[in-house]
């Protein structure tokens, strides 16, 4: 190993979820309750005997148990540590350990950081004195921040919901190429009486009536769009207890975030749904990930088969790890999700150099890059516009760009990887300008917020003012 590897939290977590006492889980180990314990304390590490142990007795993969997948937690609290300033940076093997030893530490000063973050920008809205109600008060996230940070921890995967869902798939009886409105409408009657209609007007997707039994559709909407719909209400129908259960587990600390994430884990059941998870990761292997010929296949759109992508992360029978973004045009990251060590920022915008800014201006193409962090991590970085249509010349119509990629040691595995010259020079991109290390883009709108800088009196360069050693 490169490290001693020190994995307690993470033993801990894994051992309580299936409720096991710790002298249960020594002895399916083969070692005894004290190691077991020291362990979870996190005052020995692990050999690489216990490591393959773990492996096969809590069925991960050992990249779970290794810290270089908490890169999501270390790439976030270094941002929030550069933001507090200081004349001494705090190195990154010191966050690392933080976060090896003391994630439950880690977070909260996330939460304490996102807090100040918010705080700020209230302060800088107005001179006036900044009210804060009770409920904000008693959160230091805002409630589509909570829910961002369920999901993104959990690496956009929910087992229980996955698998409900794919099992319901079978039960409506969803085929690869057939028509998914068509099956979805004549469950909906079948199985609870639901007629569908497609009445609904202006900027309205979905509206359902439970004295008539009646669900409205937006005629206007694409097939795939009416599907998902749909594919929505059934979910959130047949697996209300699970969704319930997951609510309940992830411990929001306010009922709007409660009623954001019942959406989410809805939309996330209905593309499980549409998508079930076996037969769409074959598909996506044996397609390449080629999305065109996936969404044709499962009847859905391009953003639901990158976003579902993103999902392959059952225990055991993990697909290709892929980062996902939606950008909007002016630079916002709207949508987020990563099964990859690729980092987006939190706050401010995202690195220029970028493809996903690229193919504003390209639209009905792939754009393809290969890009490079500053950790030396290489990706395959695919982009593409989408204009969602509004159907109506006084409406304006939505555009957007989606983004989705691997790591190079996987972009084989992709379809968009032909032609590319996977081993040749790369784009340095980074997180965003203000915690990004490179002392060298031309493209830098302003300094790192942990780094000082000199301005030189006597030169002008591209970039007025160059970057301290780090």
């Amino acid at each position: 190993m490169r490290y001693k590897l020190f994995v307690g939290p993470k033993v801990r977590a894994l051992r309580e979820e299936r409720r096991w006492r710790l002298e249960d889980c020594a002895g399916r180990l083969g070692i005894s309750v004290s190691y077991l314990s020291q362990i979870e304390a996190n005052q020995r590490p692990v050999t690489s005997r216990v490591l393959m142990g773990l492996v096969d007795v809590f069925g991960v993969r050992p990249e779970t148990l290794d810290a270089d997948t908490d890169q999501h937690l270390i790439a976030d609290l270094r941002e929030a540590a550069a933001d507090f300033g200081g004349a001494d940076p705090i190195p990154l093997s010191e966050l690392r350990q933080a976060v090896i030893h003391a994630p439950g530490l880690a977070r909260r000063f996330l939460d304490l950081h996102r807090a100040n973050h918010r705080l700020g920008e209230r302060l800088k809205m107005t001179e006036e004195a900044v009210a804060l109600d009770e409920a904000t008060a008693a959160s230091s996230l805002l409630p589509y921040e909570e829910v961002r940070d369920f999901f993104h921890y959990k690496d956009n995967y929910v087992d229980a919901l996955d698998r409900a869902a794919e099992d319901l798939a079978r039960e409506v009886g969803l085929e690869p190429y057939a028509s998914a409105e068509m099956l979805l409408e004549m469950y909906l009657r079948e199985r609870w009486g639901v007629s569908v209609r497609r009445d609904a007007a202006g900027d309205v997707m979905r509206r359902y009536d439970p004295a008539s039994h009646e669900l409205s559709l937006n005629a206007a909407q694409p097939p795939t769009t009416r599907a998902f719909q749909m594919a929505f209400h059934i979910a959130t129908t047949a697996l209300s207890d699970i969704i319930e259960a997951e609510l309940a587990r992830a411990g929001f600390k306010s009922r709007e975030a409660v009623d954001v994430c019942r959406v989410g884990l809805g939309n996330y059941a209905a593309g499980a749904l549409l998508m079930p998870y076996r037969r769409f990761a074959q598909a996506a292997r044996e397609k390449r990930h080629d999305v065109e010929q996936l969404a044709l296949m499962f009847s859905a759109s391009l953003e639901q088969v990158c976003h579902r992508l993103s999902n392959l992360q059952r225990p055991g029978e993990r697909g290709v790890p892929l980062y996902f973004v939606r950008v909007d045009y002016a630079g916002n990251i709207t949508k987020r999700h990563s099964a990859t060590r690729f980092q987006f920022a939190r706050f401010g915008g995202a690195c220029p150099m970028w493809n996903v800014h690229e193919a504003v201006g390209a639209p009905d193409r792939f754009l393809v890059q290969v890009a490079e962090m500053p950790d030396g991590v290489r990706y395959l970085c695919v982009a593409r516009n989408v204009v969602k249509s509004s159907d109506s010349y006084l409406t304006p119509d939505r555009r957007y760009v989606l983004g989705f990629g691997c790591e190079i040691t996987h972009a084989s595995e992709l379809v968009y990887s032909e032609g590319v010259d996977l081993k040749g020079p790369a784009t340095p991109i980074g997180v965003s300008c203000r915690i990004c290390e490179r002392d060298d883009c031309l493209q830098r709108a302003f300094p790192p917020v942990d780094r000082s800088l000199h301005v030189p009196q006597h030169e002008r360069r591209t970039v007025p003012f160059r970057l301290a050693k780090g």
